[in-house]
């Protein structure tokens, strides 16, 4: 750890650089928590350039906590789509319900209140309370956790519970108590930028004097990597109606008695958000997706229906490596499902739907421009 004058020009050098270089984002443009909240959720596990444009058209439909906390969750579910991890969505809707009703429509200023709220841990209470509120709290991210690794010249598995609790104490020793948003804002920047995972950019870091791991020369193996997870396959088949016209219908997600018993036939990947009739599969997947519908649809000519293999989809969720058989089945009229809704099979935005389901409804439009229509 730095001595009390090393560590004052530490601080002074960082912030200086931050406040002269950092990037013209969206959220750093105010200091509204819920604007500031709202980035943060967003930002876990997603990068900034992906979050832009999701930011703005959110606040633009929900500006404040009323206005989403009131709002039907399949919209809140749809403006989300395509950013990934839903259920960042379903939590902060869930903390604004209770931010309007027990803290009077404002985000508690309070530690111990923020981490009462869904979707929040210690991370994303510091960065918020810091940010717009001036508390004294240091986060402690990937990217913060890595600038200290090589700060300190750090060795082992920076997640290890031991290694991450004496990372947040140096965090808190690092924090400028004068400004504690901007600091923490120039620790994560310094991350993403500068002290980056791969190629570091040392010869232009603000406070590369500072740096032990530079020191000895052993940044770029700094940290060291964690065991990854064993990579698991999984095998999905999809069936995707479409008429003449086009039209194809989608699942909902489940909800209350009806979920376990989706669950138990549709793949958790997809059923969360609405989805064609999805399977995992281990054998035929035509004569699974077969038995599938006729639990769905007991009364359709499911036999009579054929079904065209389209191109087949590849996804990756975590450790899972995803490939999805979709499968075209063209009918002259759309079979009629409780709950289910007619959408475009060209643009099924109108609802939520993860990435995988996108990408599924691309597949099997192009067989269906490609295959002769059914009148």
């Amino acid at each position: 750890m730095l001595n009390k004058r090393q560590l004052g020009k530490f601080r002074k050098q960082l912030l200086g650089w931050f406040r002269q270089f950092r990037r013209d984002l969206p959220w750093r443009r105010t200091r509204d928590p819920y604007r500031i909240w709202l980035s943060e959720i967003m930002l876990q596990q997603t990068r900034v350039a992906a979050v832009i444009p999701y930011y703005e058209r959110f606040v633009n439909r929900f500006p404040d906590v009323h206005v989403l906390a009131a709002a039907p969750e399949e919209e809140v579910l749809r403006l989300w789509s395509g950013l990934g991890y839903y259920s960042r969505a379903r939590n902060l809707q869930k903390a604004a319900k209770q931010i309007v009703t027990k803290h009077a429509g404002q985000f508690p200023t309070r530690v111990d209140d923020a981490l009462a709220l869904p979707g929040i841990g210690n991370y994303t209470a510091a960065a918020i309370l810091s940010i717009a509120f001036g508390e004294e709290l240091a986060v402690l991210d990937g990217n913060v956790a890595r600038v200290l690794a090589r700060l300190g010249a750090i060795r082992g598995d920076l997640r290890e519970s031991r290694r991450w609790q004496e990372l947040q104490k140096s965090a808190d020793k690092y924090l400028d108590p004068q400004s504690p948003g901007d600091w923490n804002q120039a620790m994560m920047e310094l991350g993403a930028t500068r002290c980056t995972p791969k190629s570091p950019q040392c010869l232009i870091c603000p406070v590369a004097q500072f740096c032990e791991g530079r020191k000895l020369g052993i940044v770029e193996s700094l940290p060291e990597k964690r065991k990854k997870r064993a990579t698991v396959e999984v095998a999905l088949a999809a069936a995707v109606f479409a008429d003449a016209d086009g039209q194809t219908f989608l699942l909902p997600p489940p909800h209350g008695k009806d979920e376990q018993a989706t669950v138990d036939h549709i793949p958790t990947l997809v059923s969360r958000m609405w989805h064609f009739p999805t399977i995992s599969v281990d054998g035929d997947p035509v004569a699974e997706l077969r038995r599938c519908l006729r639990g769905i649809l007991p009364d359709a000519k499911n036999g009579k229906w054929k079904f065209v293999p389209a191109d087949n989809v590849r996804h990756a969720v975590t450790y899972r490596a995803i490939t999805v058989a979709p499968f075209l089945v063209q009918v002259k009229k759309l079979p009629r499902i409780t709950g289910a809704k007619r959408v475009p099979l060209r643009d099924i935005s109108s609802l939520p739907v993860s990435n995988l389901t996108r990408k599924t409804a691309h597949a099997a439009l192009r067989s269906f421009t490609a295959a002769p229509k059914t009148r």
